[in-house]
C-alpha cells in the first residue's frame, strides 16, 4: 500500500486550481521523478474539473487510482495511491485535510492561490502518516487486529483438533 500524492485544490470555473501539494515519488528513479509528480498533477487538476461539487469518487488512472473529494465551497482534495490502498481511509484523509486547509487558510485566497503563496504545511506530514493506513486510522487498526485475533484463534482450533 503506497499514497504518492496528496493535493489540496480550487475547483474554479472552467479550470482547477492547484493550491498545495505533497509527493512521495521516493520508490521512482531519480529522472523519472520530476515527470511523475507533474502527471499527478495535472491528474489531479483533471479529476477535479471533471467532478461535480459535492462529489467524492474514485477514478482508476494507469496502475494509479485517484480518489477525490469535492466540496459545495469548491475546495476539492486529491489521493493518488496505488490500487491496494483502502478508498475509505484515503476519503477520511481527504474529508480531515479539507476541514484543517479551509481553518488555516482564508476563504479569499482559494480562487486566487498557488502552492508557492498559500501557507499551509501540514500536507506532507498527513502523506507520511497515512502511508502505513493501519497506525493512522483507529478502524482501520481495529479491524486488523480483529483479523490477526480470527487467525490465531482458527489456528488454535486446528491444533487442539488434531489428535494423532
Amino acid at each position: 500500500m503506497k499514497l504518492y500524492s496528496l493535493s489540496v485544490l480550487y475547483k474554479g470555473e472552467p479550470k482547477a486550481v492547484l493550491l498545495k501539494a505533497a509527493y512521495d515519488v521516493s520508490s521512482f528513479s531519480f529522472f523519472q521523478r520530476s515527470s511523475v509528480q507533474e502527471f499527478m498533477t495535472f491528474t489531479s487538476q483533471l479529476i477535479v474539473e471533471r467532478s461535480a461539487k459535492g462529489s467524492r469518487a474514485s477514478v482508476k488512472e494507469q496502475e494509479y487510482l485517484c480518489h477525490v473529494y469535492v466540496r459545495n465551497d469548491s475546495l476539492a482534495g486529491v489521493v493518488i495511491a496505488d490500487s491496494e490502498y483502502p478508498s475509505r481511509v484515503a476519503f477520511t484523509l481527504l474529508e480531515k485535510v479539507l476541514d484543517e486547509f479551509s481553518k488555516h487558510v482564508d476563504r479569499i485566497e482559494w480562487p486566487v492561490g498557488s502552492p508557492a503563496s498559500i501557507n499551509y504545511t501540514a500536507l506532507d506530514g498527513h502523506l507520511s502518516r497515512y502511508q502505513n493506513p493501519r497506525e493512522a486510522d483507529p478502524m482501520t487498526k481495529v479491524q486488523a487486529e480483529l483479523d490477526e485475533t480470527k487467525i490465531i484463534l482458527a489456528r488454535k482450533q486446528n491444533s487442539c483438533c488434531t489428535v494423532m
